[in-house]
């Protein structure tokens, strides 16, 4: 298990845009298993929606690239290198995330060539799929 330090060690996001709180597994380049605890307090429930707070779907999507990212960067050749965006496909979001909620999020990477891949990526919320689909990313 790795804690919120561990993690920045591997990946360069930080507070508030580090959007995972530990890592339960890593298998180096192959896949992770992170989560996300979901407060009240996350400073994008102040507009996304007064009243009706709903984890905005972008940053389900960015906690899913997180962790593939563990995955990918904690790997001894890729120390230092980013992971950014290639491609978002297939993503389909099926249940909201809101405060309370403990967000289980897997990434498997299913194709690599030179500095490209792509992760099959599901966030669940206590077994229920909360968004699934492919990121491409790309090693800087």
């Amino acid at each position: 298990m790795l804690n919120k330090e561990q993690i920045k060690e591997i990946i360069p996001q930080r507070e508030p845009f580090l959007m995972i709180d530990e890592v339960e597994e890593i298998v180096l380049g192959e896949s992770a298993v992170a989560y996300k605890n979901v407060s009240a307090d996350e400073w994008y429930f102040q507009g996304h929606f007064p009243g009706n707070p709903i984890m905005p779907g972008v940053l389900i999507v960015e906690s899913l690239a997180q962790t593939g990212a563990v995955a990918i960067l904690a790997m001894e050749e890729n120390k230092g290198k980013n992971a950014l965006f290639g491609g978002i496909d297939k993503m389909k979001f099926k249940k909201m995330v809101v405060p309370g909620d403990r967000l289980k999020l897997e990434v498997k990477i299913i194709k690599r060539k030179g500095p490209i891949g792509v992760g099959e990526a599901i966030a669940t919320v206590d077994g229920k799929v909360a968004a699934k689909g492919e990121i491409t990313f790309a090693l800087v």
